[in-house]
């Protein structure tokens, strides 16, 4: 089977995936649900690339790929669905400039409108006539984010109606709640996740009870003011860097990974919080 080679092709992209499809075991296996996590991943990614940089060719780099990337979650998505016989790549393209004609009347029509907020509005007003006939419902113009932004957005749009709780200790009640049904769909304490294995059903059921359980952290992150986002990205940091530091004392003490138990590693792990207060 003789090796393709990267042109700037549209089209060679398209087939390149279907090879892709047709010949790797692990596109092979891929749903549209299974891809999902992947393509917030790479999103995510993107973004964090673009924070990154500094006007050099590395950076610039760093952004291709990651653009790349998140352009092969879209080729992806629509290469099954095109198998599924329900769309095509061309059937997406189609419908994202016939969204941007139609949502442009001041640069393809006679409307003159000369300001961005002015564009702003008639977007979201086109948007509104379009949707218009379909079921509108409280929680229909909360925004997909994070799921942490996301949890806690829908919480605070049906709190405005009164779907709340009165008090903090409703929250904290309902959190005892969640945590214990949790622990009942749990393995035992000796289970051992890297030789152990957790049949379907169980897995199903903890990520019912474990999705739960971080929606209402939301919830109490809402009543007390906090950004549930902001709170995560925080302590993602604070590890980050413990765990640079844990690094860090390996690499002076002459040793890595393979020569240090986790005893060492909680060593300067405890280290690195004291210094940081």
């Amino acid at each position: 089977m003789s090796q393709p080679t990267a042109t700037t092709n549209f089209q060679d992209l398209l087939a390149l995936m279907a090879r892709l499809r047709t010949n790797c075991p692990w596109d092979a296996k891929q749903t549209n649900q299974s891809l999902q996590k992947y393509a917030i991943e790479e999103v995510f990614e993107l973004i964090e690339a673009i924070g990154a940089d500094d006007g050099t060719p590395r950076t610039a780099d760093d952004i291709k790929g990651e653009l790349g990337d998140v352009l092969l979650q879209v080729v992806f998505h629509a290469h099954l669905y095109a198998e599924q016989q329900r769309f095509d790549m061309g059937d997406v393209i189609y419908a994202l400039q016939d969204k941007l004609i139609r949502r442009h009347p001041h640069v393809f029509d006679k409307e003159n409108l000369t300001t961005d907020a002015a564009v702003k509005a008639r977007w979201d007003e086109i948007k509104r006539l379009e949707n218009e006939g379909k079921p509108v419902r409280k929680l229909s113009d909360v925004k997909a984010g994070t799921a942490l932004n996301q949890a806690q957005n829908l919480q605070a749009s049906a709190a405005s109606v009164g779907f709340d709780w009165a008090n903090l200790q409703g929250v904290l009640n309902k959190l005892q709640e969640e945590i214990a049904e949790l622990k009942a769909v749990l393995p035992s304490g000796e289970f051992d996740y890297k030789n152990d294995k957790l049949d379907g059903v169980q897995k199903q059921q903890i990520t019912d009870e474990l999705g739960d359980c971080l929606f209402v952290l939301t919830n109490l992150a809402r009543h007390t003011g906090v950004d549930s986002e902001m709170a995560l990205q925080g302590t993602i940091a604070k590890f980050k860097r413990r765990f640079a530091h844990v690094e860090d004392s390996l690499q002076k003490a002459g040793k890595d990974f393979s020569e240090c138990d986790l005893a060492m590693m909680d060593r300067y792990w405890d280290e690195a919080k004291t210094l940081e207060k």
